[in-house]
């Protein structure tokens, strides 16, 4: 069962100015919530990139999903609605108190219009009106790190490889 995270009624923003080219939905869903399309494209996606296109034979599919609060970013490419971007938190637990955020994956299709930084800034904007105060850590891949640094995280390990990657953990303050 997915713990509380209130989710934040989807809506179809405008363009900012960090997303120049995309009118996007976001859909925050906890996964009891989520249909058997939108599981569809979250494990397309992720297994397109992760899998395929980092070259990167890995079991995707590791059990957290369903206890997971799950953020898709949808977008309209030739009339067609895709899942442009999606990422996962998990919430604070009895074996590990910080709030987690994962799988942060854009789509080949909508690159280049900072989805990255629009998925980043929607997910620790929500984790810090639900849990104000809470530390929020993340396993980037070590040639992201000042990407996640703009967002205020800092490597609390030293690089690892994880499945052929180096890896790095990094938490907010």
């Amino acid at each position: 069962m997915t713990a509380p995270f209130p989710a934040v009624p989807s809506a179809t923003s405008s363009a900012s100015p960090e997303l120049p080219t995309a009118q996007l939905d976001w859909q925050w869903s906890a996964f009891d919530a989520l249909d058997a399309r939108d599981v569809y494209a979250m494990l397309e996606l992720r297994s397109a990139v992760f899998v395929v296109e980092q070259n990167c034979v890995y079991g995707d599919i590791d059990g957290l999903d369903a206890d997971a609060w799950h953020l898709f970013a949808w977008g309209e490419r030739d009339g067609v609605r895709k899942l442009a971007g999606y990422l996962r938190v998990l919430l604070p637990d009895a074996n590990d108190a910080d709030v987690r955020i994962g799988r942060v994956v854009t789509s080949p299709d909508f690159r280049g219009i900072k989805l990255g930084n629009g998925l980043l800034e929607h997910a620790i904007g929500h984790i810090a009106q639900q849990w104000p105060g809470v530390p929020m850590r993340l396993h980037a891949q070590a040639h992201l790190q000042k990407f996640y640094g703009a967002f205020g995280f800092t490597p609390v390990s030293d690089i690892h490889d994880e499945d052929g990657i180096a890896h790095v953990w990094m938490r907010s303050a």
